[in-house]
């Protein structure tokens, strides 16, 4: 008879097995193209909230948060919603299965270690967006812009809060410099099936080095805030793209940012028809 850890390791598998099917099947790829598309709309209306803010000196907060709250303004955008909550979870499962099992063609142990944990967080972003979505589809999301300087405040309050918050600014100036780093090397084309065409490519190397910029500058902030023990300088995506207003040719550089998002957007659109999985 087998014994208990031939049976544990049995269902893991079957989990395993599971799990990837649902991601690997028809119903799964078109949940994943779903997903992506209404990612890409969200990054189109950010970009656009930006632009207004850059020349019309627009209210709405230029975040994934504001562009949600446009979304629920009307009876398609609340459709929209709903399926912007299908698509995200489905590629938070499709993440998962990457996290778990995925990236077996790297050629070191490093390597797939590291490209697993990218894709972990992946699966976290995207599971935040779904959630967002899914308060706003009810009627109970907020587009108020606090959200971060109330996490900051709490934050400094514990014990050694205040390094807590520059260590989380460091970590967000991290993942915009590895998005940087993506747009330049073009190492995003992996998770094109073909690799892409040079328009798509073009596309998302603006894309990722705008996305780049604006978390960095996120991640400058919170660090600001710590060290300076102000939780008002900590501020997600709409602070930083104001605070790019605010410097010399802020103008410029905010809309170049903003179309560098746009950019984004519509390379997910492409992303969308030809979705590698490792």
């Amino acid at each position: 008879m087998p014994d208990m850890n031939e049976k544990t390791t049995g269902a893991v598998e079957s989990a395993q097995g599971s799990v990837e099917r649902a991601a690997d099947g028809k119903a799964g790829t078109a949940l994943v193209k779903v997903g992506l598309i209404t990612y890409g709309v969200v990054h189109v209306i950010v970009a656009w909230l930006a632009l207004q803010l850059a020349w019309a000196g627009g209210g709405e907060e230029a975040s994934q948060t504001g562009a949600l709250a446009e979304l629920a303004d009307d009876p398609v955008g609340i459709a929209l919603l709903w399926l912007t909550v299908i698509g995200m979870f489905a590629l938070v499962l499709w993440m998962i299965t990457e996290a778990g099992w995925g990236h077996r063609d790297a050629d070191s142990k490093g390597k797939r270690i590291r490209r697993r944990i990218g894709s972990a967080g992946r699966a976290v972003v995207y599971a935040l967006l779904g959630v967002a979505a899914f308060r706003f589809a009810v009627g109970a999301g907020s587009s108020g812009g606090s959200g971060e300087e109330t996490m900051s405040g709490k934050l400094m309050s514990a014990p050694a809060g205040r390094i807590l918050v520059v260590l989380i600014g460091l970590g967000i100036i991290a993942i915009g410099g590895r998005n940087i780093y993506r747009g330049v090397t073009k190492k995003f084309t992996r998770d094109l099936a073909g690799g892409g065409t040079p328009g798509v490519v073009k596309l998302g190397m603006v894309g990722f080095i705008a996305k780049g910029v604006a978390f960095a500058v996120v991640g400058v902030l919170f660090a600001l805030a710590g060290i300076n023990h102000d939780p008002e300088q900590a501020g997600g995506l709409d602070d930083a793209l104001r605070t790019l207003l605010g410097l010399p040719f802020g103008q410029i550089l905010l809309t170049a940012v903003a179309l560098g998002i746009a950019a984004f957007g519509v390379y997910c659109f492409f992303w969308a028809r030809n979705p590698k999985k490792h």
